[in-house]
Order: C-alpha cells, then sequence, then structure tokens
C-alpha cells in the first residue's frame, strides 16, 4: 500500500483497515464521474481487513448496495467488481445471478466477476452490464481438465457525456503459463459463440 502512495496509484476493494478496503475510490475524467468498489466474499478469511489489520475488502452486500445507491445519487458511474466463489462452468451458479443482480439493481452500471478462472456469462440490466468472470488473463492452470481456462476478456468500456455507451470485448488465450495473446478470428468465434449462448440478454429486468 505504501508503494501505491508512492507511485499515486489508485486502489480498492482493500486497504490499510477494514473501513478503508469498503471505500469507494471516485475519478473524474472529461466531465464523466467514476466510482469504483469491491469486496472479496469467498476469502480465506485470513485475507479480509479488520479494524487493526490490512486485507481485501469482505463483502456486505447490504451495505454495498447502500453505498451504491448513494454514489449513483450523486452522479457518479459505479463500476463494481467481486472476488467471488469459484465455478468452472461458463454458466454462473444461482447465488452468483442473485448477489451480482442484485448489485447491479442497487445502481452499478458495470458488475465484473474478477474470479473465475474461465470466462462466464454476461448479462443486460435495463443498460447496465454484468460479467459474470472475465477468466484468467495473465496467468494461471494452463493444464487443466478444461481447456478454456487457458481464455479470457478484457472487457473495454465505452463511456460519453456522464452515459455508459457499451463494451469493446476483447479475447486472449494464455500462451507459456504467463502470456496471453489475442485470439484467432477462428478461436474468438468459437469463444464468443459459446459465451452467447449462456448469457442472459434481457433489457428489462421486470419481465424476468
Amino acid at each position: 500500500i505504501d508503494l501505491y502512495k508512492q507511485r499515486k496509484w489508485l486502489y480498492f476493494g482493500g486497504g490499510e483497515n477494514s473501513q478503508r478496503a469498503n471505500q469507494a475510490v471516485t475519478v473524474t475524467d472529461h466531465g464523466n464521474k467514476f466510482a469504483f468498489i469491491g469486496c472479496n466474499i469467498a476469502g480465506p478469511p485470513a485475507v479480509w481487513a479488520t479494524s487493526s489489520k490490512p486485507g481485501a475488502a469482505k463483502c456486505d452486500l447490504e451495505s454495498l448496495a447502500g453505498e451504491i445507491g448513494r454514489l449513483r445519487g450523486q452522479g457518479y458511474l459505479v463500476i463494481a467488481t467481486f472476488q467471488y466463489y469459484e465455478s468452472y462452468d461458463p454458466t454462473p451458479l444461482p447465488i452468483h445471478y442473485r448477489d451480482f443482480r442484485a448489485i447491479s439493481d442497487a445502481g452499478a452500471v458495470i458488475v465484473s466477476g474478477s474470479q473465475a478462472h474461465l470466462p462466464q456469462a454476461m448479462e443486460l440490466r435495463d443498460n447496465r452490464f454484468i460479467h459474470y468472470g472475465l477468466g484468467n488473463l495473465f496467468f494461471d492452470q494452463m493444464e487443466t481438465n478444461w481447456p478454456q481456462t487457458r481464455n479470457a476478456f478484457i472487457d473495454r468500456h465505452v463511456f460519453y457525456a456522464g452515459k455508459y455507451l457499451g463494451v469493446e470485448l476483447l479475447t486472449t488465450r494464455l500462451e507459456d503459463y504467463t502470456r496471453p495473446r489475442p485470439m484467432s478470428a477462428a478461436e474468438r468465434a468459437e469463444e464468443l459463440r459459446m459465451i452467447f449462448d449462456v448469457s442472459n440478454w434481457k433489457i428489462d429486468p421486470k419481465k424476468e
């Protein structure tokens, strides 16, 4: 954390203590107001920050939803990230759907899962975007029973004049354990087809 501060790097989802770990980071750029907030629900407990120990922010979904609503009320575009329970399946677990959707409905314009070791489904909710898992980006699990653990998404989000316009989906495949590369056209088509097939593209959550 001291190194982050020396370099003037912003950080969220963790901190010197539990109070700091649960605080959002706010940024204004070209007139757009952003708030970044995140938490770790999976643990293990030893990694969670306490009142006297640094670490990751432990998820309190009710408190998180309230803070997101407050920030949204102040005009921030809220981006929320989860370190969540692991699942080796492109289709999220029921608990993933429940909690990611709750945070989206609280006002987060983007909800993104950082935990997934393979890419998972996406969802639109009233012009808000959920990506349940991006996959392994920089390293890990080259050789598993799930070849998709070599695949990952980099989501490049586009904002203009205080509005979220959409996402560009960049796809990568891991080589030599630590070298992501852009997917070939055939690899990308196969990955997108699989992910889109398990994704929920309903725009109006009231129609569920």
